[in-house]
C-alpha cells in the first residue's frame, strides 16, 4: 500500500475496492490495466482485512476487561 493510500480511512478503502471490483466486472479493462487494478486490490483487500482484524483484537480486549471488572448497583439513600 502506497503511502497516500496509508492514510485513508477504512471506508475510503472499501469504496476503492468496490469501484476497482466494478471496473474488472465491466471487462472493459485493457490487460495491462486489469492486472494493476487487480493488484491494487488485493493490496486494499489485505489492509481492509488487517484492520477489521485490529478493531475485533481491540473489542475483544475492551469485552474481556469489562467482563473482569466487579458489577454492582450503588443504591442511593
Amino acid at each position: 500500500m502506497t503511502k497516500e493510500q496509508s492514510n485513508i480511512t477504512f471506508e475510503e478503502a472499501m469504496e476503492k475496492l468496490e469501484r476497482i471490483v466494478g471496473r474488472l466486472e465491466d471487462g472493459e479493462v485493457p490487460l495491462e490495466e486489469s492486472i494493476n487494478l487487480y493488484k491494487e486490490g488485493m493490496e486494499l483487500s489485505k489492509w481492509c482485512h488487517d484492520k477489521l482484524k485490529t478493531a475485533e483484537e481491540q473489542l475483544t480486549l475492551i469485552m474481556k476487561d469489562d467482563a473482569l471488572k466487579p458489577f454492582s448497583i450503588e443504591e442511593e439513600e
